[in-house]
């Protein structure tokens, strides 16, 4: 099989976003931008680990194929987009397999190999993992991982697809999966997070275990600097 990337992101102008579900949202539409164009990761970066092992071969960890953008899993890393965004509303389907973790940078910096550049150090990631089944935590699918728990474990089981989106207005960050707002936090108001860029990268994350992602768009709201 041939391997292919695909990338669709987007965002909204206001909290009332209603999930656009499977439709194609091109750029002169309400400013939607489909950031991964299905054919190659053009304005994505590799962090961290580039390649594994698959039998006697080399192979890369992050591909495109079918019109997804697949992680085969193998040590640690990110796929970065390439554009700083400071409000915004990132939309995504997933999928993941049995046992599988990933997740969403936000508001990131480039990942450097060390702890501090991590996303769920630097700013925040966005929990994605197999738990459907699991009371939600501050690991769970939808938290902000380490600091901020969802309301609800809103995951479907393994290798079934989902979606999420995200949204970031200043100081406030919303999470839907599935149709399903799991999380609403100020970040000024938890002491542990408060301080947290309210400006930065989306990445993917490469905990080592295999994950699909497509039709990721993204409309910013505010650039970065």
């Amino acid at each position: 099989m041939k391997s292919r990337i695909v990338v669709p992101l987007l965002c909204c102008t206001a909290w009332a976003l209603v999930i656009a579900g499977n439709r194609a949202v091109h750029a002169d539409e309400a400013g939607f931008d489909e950031i991964f164009n299905g054919r190659d990761m053009v304005g994505w970066m590799v962090e961290g680990t580039s390649t594994r092992k698959e039998g006697e071969q080399t192979v890369p960890v992050w591909t495109v194929a079918d019109g997804e953008l697949r992680c085969g899993g193998g040590g640690f890393g990110f796929l970065r987009f390439d554009r700083e965004v400071c409000d915004f509303v990132f939309q995504a389907e997933f999928k993941l397999a049995k046992g599988s973790n990933s997740g969403v940078g936000i508001r990131t910096v480039p990942y450097r190999s060390v702890r501090q550049t991590r996303p769920s150090f630097a700013a925040y990631e966005v929990q994605l993992q197999d738990d459907g089944a699991k009371p939600p935590d501050e690991h769970s699918s939808g938290s902000l991982y380490r600091y901020v728990a969802p309301t609800a474990s809103a995951v479907k089981p393994a290798g079934e697809w989902n979606t999420v989106e995200i949204r970031c207005m200043g100081p406030r960050i919303m999470v839907v999966i599935n149709g399903q707002q799991v999380l609403d936090v100020d970040q000024t108001t938890v002491e542990q997070i408060k301080n947290k860029p309210l400006c930065g990268y989306v990445s993917l994350q490469n905990h080592g275990s295999a994950v699909a992602f497509r039709k990721l768009r993204l409309k910013t709201i505010k650039a970065g600097a």
